[in-house]
């Protein structure tokens, strides 16, 4: 039995305009239905593919901000979303989730300023623009990733060192075995390592399972500290 928050996302294209840019990306315009079945989900795949894209709508269709924060923040500096969320219905699982977050890397500025305004005796500012951007990003999985928590995380590695990565990775990892769930887009093959996750490429143009070796972002890091010089020679002339 599937016991996942979320089991799956269903996308009703009716929903979508004809115009749609959404219609051009080629992992997305013939995805009808996501399922869930790992606590763990990546997405994976190249710029532009439309991981982050889906990521979004999946985020706001379950009730977050689109420029992230928990489902408590409600503001807008620039509305760029796609109408993709509106077409998007989600099925969940017998559990609600206690809490949540939707973490994303592009919009972390704008969230952590608006955090000071959404603070109170029980939940103190964490002063996210007074610590450095990784400080901030690790702070978030210290103090906001609990049991029983629906996560969508957005590239959470770009402001962290490969030894923060292997920080957050262990506080996911200890989230999700008490009954939490993450959806995310990564690019590092640190996080891609946890054991038990479900990978998912956008790329080849549909969402499919990958193993962790198959992964660009495993294969081209083992290739470079494999072949460092041979690679650098071949980009720039030089090793």
């Amino acid at each position: 039995m599937n016991h996942q928050l979320i089991q799956k996302v269903v996308i009703n294209w009716e929903k979508i305009g004809r115009d749609s840019y959404l219609r051009d990306i080629e992992a997305i315009k013939g995805l009808e239905e996501i399922a869930f079945t790992s606590p763990i989900t990546f997405f994976v795949g190249e710029n532009g593919s439309g991981k982050s894209t889906v990521l979004e709508a999946m985020a706001i269709a379950c009730g977050f901000n689109p420029e992230g924060g928990s489902r408590n923040y409600r503001f807008s500096t620039y509305d760029s979303h796609s109408e993709l969320c509106e077409a998007m219905r989600v099925v969940r699982g017998f559990r609600r989730p206690g809490w949540g977050y939707f973490l994303r890397a592009e919009s972390f500025y704008n969230v952590a300023t608006k955090e000071e305004d959404y603070v109170d005796a029980l939940h103190p500012s964490q002063r996210f623009h007074e610590k450095s951007h990784g400080e901030s990003f690790l702070a978030i999985a210290q103090t906001q990733l609990k049991p029983n928590g629906l996560y969508f995380l957005d590239e959470p590695e770009a402001a962290l060192s490969p030894q923060r990565q292997l920080t957050l990775l262990a506080e996911i990892d200890e989230c999700a075995r008490e009954e939490s769930q993450f959806i995310i887009v990564t690019h590092s093959p640190i996080l891609l390592g946890i054991p038990g996750a479900r990978i998912l490429t956008f790329d080849s143009g549909q969402v499919h399972d990958c193993a962790y070796e198959e992964t660009d972002s495993y294969q081209v890091t083992e290739m470079f500290i494999n072949n460092r010089r041979q690679i650098l020679t071949r980009l720039i002339g030089r090793a």
